[in-house]
């Protein structure tokens, strides 16, 4: 049993690693992507949207834990910006799908591309088995956070 009142420095805490890292992947892909014109949060969007059928405007918030009104100021920008638009679903009428438009279809091109770049580069020099123990022990760490979520229920 761990002993949950020894005192962890804040680098040796989980949340504070994954937090920190994530922050400066982050700041690396903002820093890439205002050269062409968006965001992170842009480009991630970008990135979920189906080329071909669209991707229901619904799907869209849960791809980053929120809900549907957290990501709706981005999604108008997208529009307004050109990057997107909105269809109605053919097949079911009250549902709007997010299409790219050329420019989101460019713009998601280069979003790809400096995803790629960074995972080639992190994958060049961690081996294989490392990342294999890193995906295992994220995947953990979401099942706690899932239990833990649960249980503040």
């Amino acid at each position: 049993m761990i002993d949950t009142k020894v005192k962890l420095p804040r680098e040796e805490t989980i949340d504070y690693n994954i937090k920190t890292a994530w922050h400066a992947i982050a700041r690396m892909y903002n820093a890439e992507a205002v050269k062409y014109g968006i965001t992170t949060s842009i480009g991630y969007i970008l990135l979920n949207i189906d080329e071909e059928e669209g991707t229901p405007a619904t799907k869209i918030a849960p791809l980053f834990g929120l809900e549907a009104r957290s990501i709706t100021r981005t999604l108008k920008k997208m529009e307004d910006d050109g990057l997107i638009m909105r269809k109605q679903d053919e097949v079911d009428r009250r549902y709007v799908r997010i299409c790219l438009t050329p420019k989101g279809r460019e713009k998601k091109e280069v979003a790809r591309r400096v995803v790629r770049q960074f995972n080639f580069a992190v994958r060049e020099r961690v081996p294989a088995e490392k990342l294999q123990v890193f995906f295992e022990v994220i995947r953990t760490v979401m099942q706690v956070v899932d239990e833990f979520s649960i249980q503040s229920s």
